[in-house]
């Protein structure tokens, strides 16, 4: 034992003379700053954003905005589910596919677009690692080595620009650092599931770090083909992707190269033949999930590769940055599936088989971004810059009427654009932005009698908010968005003997009013909003009929309104629970325009019809809209002396949903939810984990889409699914 030296003894006696000076004994001493450790243990992180395209605090930022890092992110996806299983994780957040793990539609607030084809235009826009990926199937990147999502609710044209009417799902992976640090991660599971991702960088020189990630994603083929006769025929896939970052960095400059690629080959959605009896929404005795019954003799293939790099430049000044983004993103393949679900012998009554085959031909997409940022401590902070888009792509679809049909589509577009913050005083801030976009697409096509078409518009967009600190632990904000959707042409009806069709751009007007709020001593977080928004000129996709057309239109206005809150509470040290809620109320407000109906009228429709029996949409909820989500959270851990034992659940319920533009007896979901489960032992002496964990672990069968051109066909969820993992970590 280490002897007391003269001064070490003098302070403990000094020490002692004092708390006995102030009536406290050493003892008590100790307790209370035991106290205090535990205390600063339970308060909350702060979570930073970069929805303003700058690191601020996600308390300070006037515009709703959710997270998912860390141990929530990994639970969601650690039975390697694909981007759409953010659905209903975040309130006002919603996600489907009729395309298996490629081509996800995303809807915020209601807000979305139920298109299936590849050259589909969406309200929601994907900005991974500050590349907006525009294209459905660039939008589908698997997601590996995060460091944070952000789910940035409502238009924000003025930063981001055209087609983010509904709002942005902003992905930043983890970036490269000086400092070593590397993962290994494995997981195995039912449905002969095996991934293994890892990740590994550090410093190459004193300026220049680099950083690889490699993610393995496997699951066996586990579906029957009954008519086939053929035992475990679909269902599986081979997911392979990869990341490469470079990143150089100096007192006044920063270069970060980021490269990756993507080879995938799976299982497309699986449709099911008349698993609805007309008349009821639930599923019946057709359903099952293990078989179907298929006559195209391929089951369901799908194939895609994808590469892409994006290169940044920060150049720092005395009181600016300017940062240039480059990009370049490519992808091809092909998704084939027996659309009808059954045969002519069923299950059920199907008036005709349906198989197609849709093509991505030579994806390219070139993006430029040009952005000069005041970095001052003075009042006033603003940004000005300008935006390049290029895209050009092929569609070729096999199986219609005309076979095949190839369609050529092309999109180019450029903005301007300037935000400012003017801090009025230490409590209150106001932010004005404004942008100028000019946006052009074309469509041209090989099949005979149809003649290219070119379509333009130009758009101004803007924002006004504001955030006044009611104290320093609660701030309320405001907020009015002007966006729009660019102007949007679907060729697929070309396929089907008809021609392409146009939608004009639709331009939405959103109020927000929120509060965001840190309480009880930094262990509450609790944000909240309420909104309301019109759209006008509405762009719609009607589906489906008799000949399962793709057509756009406009709708002449459609109005949301509703609320959603957010919460983390660290109850205790070693208990946190959290969550929210969201209400979104939608309506169509267009008392003309009427959609096709399901085909051979199979199903029960409950609109007023016209003259043709096709259903007014008037009144209606917007397609694929849940009118609430409610998402929970909790994580429990008991503290050993090498580490702790951890139990982790969420759980996520989908109010009522609307299928289709038109309201029918089957096409709708009510109270759907599916719930997760970990329990985990984490080493904190040897940096490693391993647990074990349940993905929808009540087996509920979930509907998530349909089908209603020649029968009651419906896709569904994915199935109940456990395993173990384990990861180890280096630093």
């Amino acid at each position: 034992m280490k002897p007391f030296t003269k001064s070490a003894l003098s302070v403990a006696v000094q020490a002692s003379l004092f708390s006995a000076a102030i009536g406290l004994s050493p003892v008590l001493l100790a307790q209370e700053s035991d106290k205090d450790q535990n205390a600063k243990q339970q308060e909350l992180e702060t979570i930073t954003v970069t929805a303003q395209k700058r690191s601020q605090s996600i308390q300070e930022v006037p515009i709703s905005i959710a997270t998912l890092s860390g141990e929530k992110f990994d639970a969601i996806f650690s039975s390697g589910d694909d981007i759409t299983a953010l659905a209903i994780k975040v309130p006002g957040l919603y996600a489907e596919s009729s395309n298996g793990r490629v081509a996800p539609r995303f809807y915020i607030r209601g807000l979305g677009n139920t298109d299936f084809d590849l050259a589909a235009s969406q309200p929601v826009s994907i900005v991974m690692d500050d590349v907006v990926m525009e294209n459905v199937i660039l939008k589908s990147f698997p997601l590996f080595d995060v460091q944070q999502v952000e789910v940035i609710r409502g238009p924000q044209g003025t930063l981001f620009g055209r087609n983010t009417t509904a709002g942005i799902i902003k992905f930043d992976s983890v970036k490269p650092r000086q400092d070593f640090d590397a993962y290994v991660k494995t997981t195995a599971g039912t449905l002969g599931q095996f991934n293994l991702e890892g990740a590994v960088g550090g410093g190459l020189t004193d300026e220049l770090s680099a950083r690889i990630s490699l993610l393995s994603q496997n699951r066996s083929d586990w579906i029957d083909n009954a008519y086939l006769n053929e035992s475990d025929a679909m269902g599986g896939y081979q997911e392979r992707a990869g990341r490469v970052q470079f990143l150089y960095e100096t007192a006044d400059f920063n270069a970060l190269l980021n490269l990756h690629s993507r080879n995938y080959a799976g299982t497309a959605s699986i449709f099911r033949a008349n698993v609805f009896t007309k008349g009821s929404n639930d599923l019946n005795e057709n359903y099952d999930r293990d078989t179907v019954y298929y006559d195209a003799t391929v089951n369901n293939p799908q194939e895609y590769d994808s590469w892409g790099g994006s290169l940044k430049f920060d150049f720092m000044f005395d009181d600016m940055t300017l940062t240039s983004i480059s990009s370049y993103e490519t992808a091809s393949g092909f998704s084939q599936s027996d659309v009808d679900g059954g045969t002519l012998e069923g299950p059920g009554f199907i008036p005709f088989p349906s198989s197609t085959r849709d093509e991505l031909k030579d994806l390219e997409q070139y993006t430029q971004e040009v952005r000069l940022a005041s970095d001052t401590t003075d009042a006033f902070s603003w940004q000005v810059g300008g935006f390049y888009f290029d895209s050009t792509f092929g569609v070729n679809t096999i199986g219609g009427v005309i076979d095949p049909a190839l369609v050529y589509h092309g999109n180019t577009s450029w903005a301007v654009f300037g935000q400012g913050t003017y801090q009025i005083d230490e409590k209150w801030n106001v932010t004005a932005g404004i942008r100028y976009t000019d946006d052009e697409k074309t469509l041209s096509t090989t099949v005979p009698n149809n003649d290219p078409i070119k379509v333009t518009d130009d758009q101004i967009s803007w924002e006004l908010s504001t955030n006044y600190r009611l104290t320093d632990k609660t701030s309320v904000f405001a907020r009015i968005a002007d966006g729009f959707r660019a102007q949007s042409i679907q060729g697929r009806n070309i396929a089907f003997a008809e021609p392409a069709t146009v939608a004009d751009a639709e331009t939405i007007m959103s109020y927000e009013f929120g509060v965001k709020s840190d309480l009880l001593q930094n262990t509450l977080r609790l944000n909240a909003a309420v909104f309301y928004y019109t759209i006008d000129d509405m762009q719609i996709s009607v589906i489906g009929g008799e000949l399962n057309g793709n057509t756009l239109d406009n709708a002449d206005k459609g109005v949301g309104y509703g609320f959603e809150t957010d919460f983390d509470y660290r109850v205790l040290p070693n208990l946190s629970i959290g969550g929210g809620f969201s209400y979104n109320k939608t309506e169509f407000k267009d008392s003309d325009t009427v959609v096709g109906g399901c085909g051979f009228g199979n199903c029960t429709i409950l609109d007023p019809v016209n003259a043709d029996g096709r259903p007014y949409i008037d009144g209606n909820p917007f397609a694929q809209a849940p009118e609430t989500i409610l998402t929970l959270n909790a994580r429990y851990d008991y503290p050993l002396a090498s580490g702790e034992i951890y139990v982790y659940t969420d759980f996520a319920l989908q109010g009522k949903t609307n299928l289709f533009l038109y309201e029918s007896a089957e096409f709708h979901t009510d109270n759907q939810y599916e719930a997760g489960l970990r329990v985990a032992y984490i080493n904190y002496e040897n940096n490693y984990e391993v647990g074990v964990f349940g993905r929808n672990i009540t087996d509920e069968d979930n509907v998530k889409g349909a089908v209603d051109f020649n029968n009651l066909t419906g896709f569904v969820n994915e199935p109940r699914t456990f395993g173990v993992d384990f990861k180890i970590s280096f630093y």
